[in-house]
This record gives structure tokens, sequence and C-alpha cells, in this order.
């Protein structure tokens, strides 16, 4: 990732460096790093050909000229603070699944107070000491959700190296974590970027449970069950099958990658795991109410899709599981919920879970239902459910 070397720096611009790292260790912010505001030119040509090849999944911000060049955006930049804030990867005490207790399971990224806020603030108490001793300084934070890429500053700037999955790994807290960046219109010296460590290992790759990976950093967002199971429509019959109990995204490309072997962030607070909201029963998220969603899933990184994406993902999971006990919720859902997602998703759970009770119920709703699509949804329920065999 190429910047200008051919600016010179002052003694006191290298002083400033130095304090600046040492004042945002200070505010929690664990890893720092400095890189230029200059194009990222080597971006470019990886952009156009994912967003060519379909591999993009509309949450991605900002057109292609926007994340190459910063100054497209923020003509007054001059540099970039990019940090990383590590968070936990185990439960201390796990709740189990348990016959008529089923759960489900939130990918680490988003146990504990939702990051955007916790990191957006570390970076504005840098922004402001900042401004004290630079009263003219402009700036801007940014927290996944700005332009730029986050991982490409991050790399850039020598945080860590971006591995085969995509994702940036860091020397000391592997890929677990959470990346942001403060642009700034001071000129700051540039720090240098790390060799790419990943060497003949293909973990990420091979074990992927949808094979999202296209080649070594490329991954097809579509593919991808993290993007799955964020959507707000019909999950695709393929993916549902391999979601699992997955409520909010996917971890299996970290879980395998030998730099977060051992790795475990507990420092951090805000981002300590409620075991019962992170490895949830599934039937109460059901028809769960929008107070119950506000005060629990809309205050962590797993609500910005609002309430019925995770209901959606529960009832998946809960066909996974087969769960004979959820026949009556589901049945429930499938005869009265108002939105054809979930009316549709409990109809296919009920042919996978199966049984004269689940068959009765799915007759009765063919002759109930209008939607076409739930329709379609009941059908092949019915299909899969006179034919258990065969799935």
């Amino acid at each position: 990732m190429e910047q200008s070397a051919e600016k010179t720096y002052t003694p006191f611009q290298y002083t400033l460096k130095q304090e600046i790292k040492t004042v945002a260790v200070h505010f929690g912010l664990d890893a720092i790093g400095i890189t230029t505001a200059d194009p990222f030119d080597d971006l470019e040509p990886k952009l156009k050909a994912y967003y060519e090849n379909g591999y993009d999944t509309g949450f991605e911000k900002g057109t292609i000229a926007e994340k190459v060049d910063p100054r497209v955006t923020m003509p007054w930049a001059e540099s970039i603070i990019a940090v990383a804030m590590a968070y936990p990867t185990r439960l201390k005490a796990p709740p189990r699944s348990e016959e008529g207790a089923y759960r489900g399971f939130v990918a680490r990224s988003a146990w504990g107070n939702d990051y955007h806020g916790v990191l957006r603030e570390r970076l504005s108490h840098l922004a402001q000491w900042l401004k004290k001793h630079f009263p003219d300084l402009r700036y801007e934070v940014m927290v996944d959700t700005g332009v730029l890429s986050d991982r490409a500053v991050a790399a850039r700037a020598g945080i860590g190296w971006i591995g085969k999955n995509g994702l940036l790994i860091t020397p000391q807290y592997g890929s677990f974590v959470y990346l942001g960046e403060l642009i700034v219109s001071l000129a700051l010296p540039p720090d240098q970027p790390m060799q790419e460590q990943c060497g003949s290992c293909t973990k990420c790759l091979d074990l992927c449970p949808t094979q999202a990976f296209e080649a070594p950093g490329v991954l097809n967002g579509k593919r991808c069950l993290s993007y799955h199971t964020q959507t707000k429509t019909f999950v695709p019959l393929y993916f549902r099958e391999k979601m699992g109990n997955r409520l909010y995204g996917c971890d299996t490309c970290q879980l395998v990658c030998p730099y977060n072997r051992g790795q475990n962030w507990t420092h951090h607070e805000q981002f300590q795991p409620d075991p019962e909201l992170v490895k949830p029963l599934l039937m109460p998220l059901i028809g769960m109410s929008k107070k119950t969603f506000q005060q629990t899933w809309a205050q962590t990184a797993a609500g910005w899709r609002g309430k019925k994406t995770i209901e959606r993902n529960a009832i998946i999971a809960l066909a996974h599981y087969r769960a004979q006990e959820a026949i009556p919720l589901l049945t429930e859902r499938l005869y009265e919920d108002p939105r054809p997602v979930i009316r549709g998703t409990a109809a296919w759970a009920l042919g996978k879970i199966g049984g004269e009770q689940a068959r009765t119920a799915l007759e009765e709703a063919k002759r109930r239902e209008k939607d076409e699509k739930v329709l379609e949804e009941i059908e092949y329920a019915l299909f899969i459910c006179n034919n258990p065999g065969h799935f």
C-alpha cells in the first residue's frame, strides 16, 4: 500500500505523533497507527472487480472514488489516525442448549455494547484533545459507517495486515478487533505497513461454511453467512440450511485462524457479553415486543437490522434443531403474523421439523394464505414434510 515517501517531517511532528499514540492508549485504544490521506491507489482495481463481479451486499458506503481518495470527501485531510480495540471471544459460563430450551448464537463482534458508539466516543476524546492544542484543526471520526475502508486504512497505518479472509490481523490481538479512524488536517509522519504473514495457510478459505471466498482476500459478500443473517427478506434455501443456530454474523473464518488461537481480550468493560443475550433461548425471541427489543438487542451491534431479522433467524435456528416443542409457536406465527417473511419462514421451519402436527398446520395455512411467496414456502414445506427421508 503505497503512500508518499517524499515528504519530510520536523522533529516536532515526530514528537507529536508519539504523544498522540500515548494519549490514544490513555483513552482506551489498543492499537494505533498513522498514515497519510494520500489515495489508496491499490484499492481501486480490487473495488472495481468486487462490484463488477456482483460480490457487493448493498451495505457498502460511498463510491469507489470516495473510498480510494479520502480528499474527495475531505479535501482538507492530511493524515489518518487508525485505531483498533480488542474484544472478547469466550463466555465464562456459556448456557447450554437443552431439550425444549434451544439456543442461538451471536457473533463475537456484537457482544456487549454497540462498538460503534464506544469507539466513536474514544476517538472523539482524542479529537478534542488535539483540538485544544490546535484550535483550527479539522477532523472527522469514522467507525465502520464511513466511506473509507477501515481495513485498508488500518493496514497502511501499520496496525496489522489484511489476511486471506479479508480481515485485518494484528500481531497482538489477532483479528478480533474493532477498527476506526480519525481523519485530521495535521500532517503527521506515517507508520510503515506490515508484511502479510499468512504464509501458505488457507484454513479460513477451506473451512468457510458456504465457500464464500472466490480467491485469497476476495469475498463474495452475497455468499457470506454473516450477510444473510443481516438481510430483511427471505433467506435463500441453501443459506438457511447452512445458518444453523446463528442469529447474527458468522465467526468461522476467524475462529480457524492460527493468529486467533487463545485470543480472549476482556479489558474493555463495555464489550463484556451477557451470556443470555449472546447465546439466548430461541423461542422467546419470536414475537418479542418492541420494548423488549429496544431494551436488549437494540443496545448491541446486532440490533441495527431490526427485530424482524432476529426473529426470522431464530425461526431458522429452531428448524435446525428440529424442535418439536416449537410447533405451536411457529403455527401461531404462520397463521397470525402480519409479516410475510415471518409467516413464510415459519412454514419452512414446520416442514423441516415435520410430523403430523406440522403437516396439519401447513395444510390449514395453505387454505388461509393469500401472499404468493408465502404460499410457495407452504407448498415446499408440505413437500419436505411429506418426504422427510430426502432432506
